[in-house]
């Protein structure tokens, strides 16, 4: 094996193990960050220790930014954009990791329907849009017009044309209606989605995230290039201005997402009502009926 070849394989394991990082957040509370028993590098230079310290650091911030969002019935709706593989996924599922669904929920919405093809472009992006108190992530948005529609041929010159008439009026009719809108353009580089996706191919609990359109667009690497230079030049307003994330490596780029959403909004620490756990009540003439053995699962493991 090639000295190139020894490094590929070095950088697929280190994304394997992200992945493998990414089933232990689940399974550790803020207190327990101190049970990492390894300082081994966490990706490029970012120990774990510190990575999980920050990240359950942020992701508490995250409650109490929820927590002002539902109080003072504040109105948010972020936009997660970029490349195949550039971790849009990633830092969307540590933002709504320990948050409360009914309060933030993700808008990933599928190719267009027949009937919404027909539709005013923006229209069905409009029934996801937050009420009052709640936060959408929208994992991809009405940019597709902007980038895969326009590589692939799924829009006419002129449909795209109108697209950047109309986007930054919506925008602006959005901040109007007391939205705040935030957007967020993942950035890696040719070299690390390469790595990325041959990670996918080789990991079978990966190989669902590889479409034909995520083949196609590795090949058309510099259509999107070009694409993405046209939408952030032409979208790019005062009242929704994109920022770009720097994202080579997934668990800085987490990090420095979520601290910079934080910084977009002035929130604070909502008081709450200390909870007491009420006594249970017991009644002499109940009796719990045995479950029948029929129904209980059977204990495999």
């Amino acid at each position: 094996m090639s000295h190139i070849d020894d490094e590929l394989v070095k950088r697929i394991h280190r994304d394997l193990q992200d992945d493998f990082d990414e089933e232990l957040e689940l399974e550790l509370e803020d207190r327990d960050h101190g049970v990492m028993a390894s300082d081994a590098p966490a990706g490029d230079g970012l120990e774990r220790k510190r990575y999980f310290r920050e990240l359950f650091r942020l992701q508490s911030e995250l409650v109490k930014l929820q927590d002002w969002v539902q109080h003072t019935g504040h109105k948010v709706v972020i936009l997660f954009e970029g490349r195949d593989a550039a971790g849009k996924g990633g830092v969307i599922k540590r933002i709504t990791q320990r948050l409360n669904p009914r309060v933030c929920r993700v808008a990933a919405l599928p190719a267009p329907n027949d009937r919404e093809r027909t539709q005013w472009y923006f229209q069905r992006y409009v029934s996801h849009l937050p009420a009052a108190g709640e936060i959408v992530l929208f994992d991809r948005s009405w940019y597709n017009r902007a980038g895969v529609e326009r590589v692939m041929g799924f829009c006419t010159d002129e449909q795209y044309e109108e697209f950047f008439r109309s986007a930054p009026e919506f925008e602006r009719m959005l901040q109007r209606s007391g939205i705040q809108l935030i957007k967020y353009w993942f950035s890696i580089s040719d070299d690390e989605q390469r790595v990325r996706f041959l990670g996918r191919i080789h990991d079978p609990l990966k190989q669902w995230k590889l479409s034909p359109m995520d083949l196609e667009s590795r090949r058309r690497w510099e259509e999107y290039t070009k694409a993405k230079e046209v939408m952030l030049e032409r979208t790019h307003i005062p009242e929704s201005p994109w920022w770009v994330v720097p994202a080579d490596d997934k668990k800085r780029a987490r990090l420095n997402c979520i601290s910079h959403l934080l910084s977009q909004m002035p929130y604070r620490e909502v008081p709450h009502a200390d909870v007491e756990l009420p006594p249970r009540e017991r009644r002499e003439d109940y009796i719990r009926h045995p479950v029948p053995q029929n129904l209980i699962v059977p204990e495999v493991y």
